[in-house]
């Protein structure tokens, strides 16, 4: 019988006296802070002020976790509510049980940062580009919750990666299961490094590097999200359309968007950047030059 390159992890909850430390907590709250850490590097190579990037991620975070719980309640309310349910309605609260959404994540996060961004006067399009790759490593890192609380795995494998997922998750013994979360972890990695690499080869400004990363992600969920065969949209079976789950639509909508958002600014060059901008260091600022907005 095979043996499992990734097994089952032994537990994904260890407890401090009464206080309990969730690995799918902490590994989002690593991937948020990655992502936080090196949006603010990119931000002040670009010449913008220090700690601009974690007071504008106070808002996104909060309303990003606002919006992926949502977006995960609302697609899957059957869990929830309804005759069929198979958990009480309070515990669409309970985040650390699983059902953050990346969808509804960048979706709300964002308002949160565009609301920061008016505020001080700085360009939505310039934080876009400069936070795109930490997203994308966040998620990289984020991913591994899934495998503590062994969900959002795939269907049967014998290929020697697959991952063994214990009965109390669904799994059967001696089957092995493709490893979805790594399959995406590592995919969000290598789209990260790509950015940046993208970032400095090409310019790509006016939410550009953003879009770039929008089309790179759902690219992979798209065919990640085909492998998969936890329910979303029902209780014991996923919902779907035209033979394609919830999210594989998710992801064909946000990759023509982000196609048809790099098509129309095709044409916009550095000198445009004052009007529609990247403005990284304030225009309000007293000491602020021509020459240092849009840098």
């Amino acid at each position: 019988m095979s043996l499992a390159l990734i097994p089952s992890p032994s537990q994904g909850v260890w407890y401090l006296g009464f206080v309990p430390i969730r690995a799918y907590a902490l590994c989002f709250i690593l991937g948020i802070g990655f992502g936080i850490w090196l949006s603010e590097r990119r931000w002040r190579d670009r010449g913008g002020e220090k700690g601009v990037i974690g007071d504008i991620a106070v808002p996104g975070v909060i309303f990003g976790l606002i919006g992926a719980r949502l977006y995960h309640v609302i697609t899957d309310w059957q869990t929830y509510f309804g005759p069929r349910a198979v958990k009480e309605p309070y515990r669409a609260l309970f985040i650390w049980e699983g059902g953050l959404s990346i969808w509804g994540a960048v979706a709300l996060g964002g308002v949160g940062v565009w609301l920061a961004c008016r505020r001080r006067g700085l360009s939505l399009g310039a934080v876009a580009d400069t936070v795109a790759p930490g997203i994308a490593f966040g998620q990289a890192i984020a991913r591994w919750g899934n495998w503590f609380n062994q969900e959002l795995y795939g269907g049967p494998t014998t290929l020697p990666w697959g991952l063994e997922i214990d009965q109390a998750h669904g799994g059967e013994p001696g089957v092995l299961y493709h490893p979805t979360f790594l399959y995406e972890s590592l995919w969000d990695a290598a789209l990260g490094f790509g950015l940046i690499l993208a970032g400095r080869r090409f310019t790509l400004r006016h939410g550009r590097l953003f879009a770039l990363y929008v089309a790179g992600y759902t690219l992979g969920r798209f065919w990640i999200e085909g492998l998969r065969i936890d329910p979303v949209g029902g209780v014991d079976h996923a919902v779907t359309l035209l033979g394609l789950r919830i999210n594989q639509w998710t992801s064909i909508v946000l990759f023509i968007g982000a196609l048809v958002h790099l098509w129309v600014t095709r044409d916009k060059g550095e000198d445009e950047d004052e009007d529609t901008g990247r403005i990284v260091v304030p225009a309000s600022r007293d000491d602020a030059s021509p020459g240092e907005n849009g840098r």
